[in-house]
C-alpha cells in the first residue's frame, strides 16, 4: 500500500500542473504563456483582440456533459451546472475573470472603473458590436438585464439574492447609449465579481418579461428553435436534440479578432455529447468521439501510460474549484397541509448534533481518495475548496475513528442491540434513505462506502441513486430527504458566491430549506450567525478583515456538520493534441479561451 501511495504520488507530480496558485500572476509555464486578449479601436469598433497565435479557420470540438443534458437556455433560469454552461456559451457579461491572475477583466465592456468611496461602478462599453441579429448592443440592454431581470427576481433569483445589502438592492442607470453606472448602498466587496452576470438582448427579452414570471420560467426553454436564439458570445445553438447531443455554431457577429482582423472564434462548431454517465464517457473518448474529458482518479494512471503513444495530452489543473459534501435534512417544520417535511423520529436524529458528529468520524475519507480517487486528492473538512484564497487552515483534518464515533451515539442515548443493530433512546431503529444523483459513478462510489462505514455504526442506510432532476426536486421543492451526496462548483476567490447557500432563507440552504413564505423561519442559532458573518464579510473590504469573517463561517460548518465534506480531487484533463492555442488554468480550465482554440497540424 506504502508503495502505492508513493506511485500515485508521483503520478500526479508527473501530469504537468496548469496553475499553482489562483491569485499570483507567477504561474507555471502553461500559464505564463497565455497572451491576454487587448481592447484595439478599428474604423470605430471596439473590439478584443486576442493576442494568441495565429490559427486555421473550421472545424469542431467535441466535449460532452453527463446526466440527462440541459433543462434550459435561458442563463437567467439556469439551476444546474450544464443549464449554465450551455447558456454561458451563447451569453457574455460585462467582465470575466482572468484565467491566470483571478482578476476582472474586460468582455462585453471595455473598460470600467470604481469610485474612491467604493461604491459607484462606470462601465464603458465596446462601441460598434452587435448582437447576432446585427442590432447594436448597447447600454439599454445592461440597464434592462439588470432593472427589469435580476433586480426584478425573473428566474432563479440567486444571484439578486447575494447581492442585497442591508435589505437594498445596488441601483444602475444609464449615462449613454456606452455608459453605465451601478451604484451600490455601500461598499461591496463582492459586487464587481457578480458583473460576470449574463447580459439579455432587451428587444428579445423584453416582450417575455411583460408576459410575466410564469412564461419566463420558459422562456427559451429547450423546446425553443435554434433560430429563436440571438447572442452575443462565441457560438449559437445550432442544434439541440434531447439525450443526445447539443450542437453550437460560431457567431459570425463576435466581438473578438486575431492580430490580422479575422473574426474569431475559429472553430465552426462546438458539440457537447450528453452522455449520460462517465463510464460512457471514457468509452466516448477512446473511440475517439470525444475530443477533450476530465478523467477520474482511477482513470489517470492508465491515460498517463498511454498518452506516449496516443494522441492526446494530460493536464493537471490542480484541486478542483468545487466541493464534494455528505448533507443531513435539518427541516423539522411542517408543510401548509400541517404535514412533516420529514419524519419526525428522523427529526431528532439529525438535529443532534452528536448524531451528525458520529457520522463525520465514521466516514473514511482517507479510503476514499485512495480507492476513488486513485490518491489522486485529498480528504476535505471544509466548504471552501483546498484551493480557496479564503481556506480555514487552523482547521484541522482527522482520520475515521468508529470508537469515537459510537462515543458521540451514547452521549445521545443511542445503543446497539445483539445483532449490532442501532436504536434511539426511544427504541426506534436507525434507518434512513441516502441519496446522490444517478450516473455519476464517483459520487455512486462515494454512496457505497459511506453506506458501509455507517453500516459499522449499526445504522441502516437505503443507498438510492436517482435522476437528478428528480433529486433537485427532492431537495429545494418537496424537501422529501434524509441525506444525500452531492457537489457545489464554486470559487477560490470569492465565498460570497456561497452565500445562497448559507444564508437560512437562501435558495440552495438546502440542509434547513425554507419556502418563500416561511423566510427565516426557526431560525438556529448558527445559522443566524452564518447571516452575519456573510452580510459583514461583503461589507468588508479588506481581505485581512474579510478572511476573519469567512475562517468563521467554515469553523460553524466544521462545528455544526449540517454539510460533512468528504474529498477534493485533482482535476486532471485530457485533450487531443490537434488542438492549438491550449492554455489550462485551474480557474479557467482547458478551453476557457475557446473562441482562440483552433485545429492545427
Amino acid at each position: 500500500m506504502i508503495i502505492g501511495v508513493l506511485c500515485k504520488a508521483c503520478l500526479v507530480k508527473d501530469v504537468p500542473t496548469s496553475s499553482k496558485n489562483t491569485t499570483s500572476s507567477t504561474e507555471n509555464s502553461l500559464a505564463q504563456t497565455y497572451p491576454t486578449p487587448k481592447n484595439v479601436t478599428i474604423d470605430g469598433i471596439d473590439y478584443l483582440q486576442s493576442q494568441a497565435p495565429i490559427g486555421k479557420f473550421g472545424g469542431e470540438l467535441i466535449s460532452s456533459t453527463l446526466g440527462e443534458g440541459p433543462k434550459t437556455f435561458n442563463p437567467f433560469n439556469s439551476k444546474d451546472n450544464t443549464s449554465s454552461t450551455m447558456s454561458a456559451v451563447m451569453y457574455d457579461g460585462l467582465l470575466s475573470t482572468n484565467p491566470v491572475t483571478g482578476q476582472p477583466s474586460p468582455k462585453l465592456a471595455k473598460s470600467y472603473s470604481i469610485s474612491p468611496d467604493g461604491k459607484t461602478y462606470t462601465f464603458e462599453l465596446r462601441k460598434g458590436i452587435h448582437w447576432s441579429d446585427g442590432k447594436p448592443i448597447t447600454a439599454d440592454d445592461i440597464v434592462f438585464t439588470w432593472n427589469d431581470i435580476i433586480f426584478a427576481g425573473y428566474g432563479d433569483t440567486s444571484l439578486r439574492d447575494s447581492i442585497v445589502i442591508e435589505g437594498k438592492l445596488p441601483t444602475v442607470r444609464k449615462i449613454d447609449n456606452y455608459t453605465v453606472e451601478f451604484t451600490t448602498p455601500k461598499p461591496y466587496a463582492p459586487f464587481i465579481r457578480v458583473l460576470s452576470a449574463s447580459i439579455a438582448p432587451k428587444h428579445i427579452f423584453m416582450p417575455a418579461i411583460k408576459k410575466g414570471k410564469k412564461y419566463f420560467d420558459s422562456f427559451l426553454s429547450t423546446n425553443t428553435k435554434p433560430e429563436d436564439f440571438v447572442v452575443s458570445g462565441a457560438f449559437k445553438l445550432k442544434e439541440y436534440v434531447p439525450a443526445q447531443r447539443v450542437v453550437f455554431e460560431k457567431n459570425p457577429n463576435y466581438y473578438e479578432i486575431n492580430t490580422n482582423g479575422d473574426k474569431l472564434p475559429y472553430l465552426e462548431r462546438l458539440i457537447y455529447l450528453i452522455v449520460g454517465d462517465q463510464n460512457n464517457e471514457v468509452l466516448k473518448f477512446e473511440a475517439k468521439e470525444l475530443d477533450v474529458i476530465g478523467l477520474q482518479g482511477a482513470k489517470v494512471a492508465r491515460y498517463k501510460s498511454l498518452e506516449p503513444h496516443s494522441d492526446f495530452k494530460l493536464h493537471n489543473l490542480g484541486p478542483t474549484n468545487g466541493t464534494m459534501y455528505l448533507s443531513v435534512n435539518l427541516n423539522n417544520r411542517k408543510d401548509k397541509d400541517g404535514k412533516y417535511y420529514v419524519n419526525p423520529t428522523k427529526q431528532k436524529w439529525f438535529n443532534d448534533i452528536n448524531f451528525r458528529t458520529a457520522i463525520d468520524y465514521t466516514i473514511d475519507r482517507r479510503n476514499m481518495v485512495f480507492n476513488i480517487a486513485n490518491g489522486i486528492g485529498a480528504p476535505l473538512h471544509t466548504p471552501e475548496s483546498l484551493n480557496s484564497i479564503y481556506l480555514n487552515k487552523e482547521l484541522k483534518a482527522f482520520e475515521k475513528d468508529t470508537q469515537k464515533a459510537k462515543e458521540y451515539l451514547e452521549k445521545s442515548g443511542f445503543y446497539t442491540d445483539k445483532k449490532g443493530h442501532l436504536y434511539d433512546k426511544e427504541n426506534n431503529r436507525v434507518e434512513f434513505d441516502l441519496y446522490t444523483n444517478a450516473g455519476n459513478t464517483e459520487r455512486e462510489a462515494i454512496g457505497v462506502m459511506v453506506k458501509q462505514d455507517l453500516e459499522e455504526l449499526g445504522m441502516k442506510v437505503n443507498f438510492k441513486p436517482i435522476e437528478f432532476n428528480s433529486l433537485v426536486n427532492k431537495l429545494v421543492s418537496t424537501f422529501d430527504w434524509d441525506m444525500v451526496i452531492m457537489g457545489l462548483t464554486g470559487s477560490p476567490l470569492e465565498p460570497n458566491g456561497g452565500k445562497n447557500v448559507w444564508l437560512s432563507n437562501g435558495r440552495l440552504h438546502m440542509f434547513n430549506m425554507r419556502t418563500p413564505e416561511e423566510g427565516k423561519a426557526n431560525i438556529l442559532p448558527w445559522e443566524k450567525e452564518l447571516d452575519e458573518i456573510f452580510d459583514k464579510g461583503a461589507l468588508a473590504t479588506k481581505f485581512e478583515d474579510r478572511k476573519k469573517y469567512y475562517d468563521r463561517y467554515q469553523e460553524i460548518i466544521y462545528e455544526q456538520r449540517p454539510m460533512i465534506y468528504i474529498y477534493s480531487p485533482v482535476v486532471i484533463m485530457a485533450i487531443r493534441d490537434k488542438f492549438k492555442n491550449i492554455y489550462p488554468s485551474s480557474l479557467g480550465g482547458i478551453t476557457h479561451n475557446i473562441e482562440e482554440i483552433y485545429i492545427g497540424e
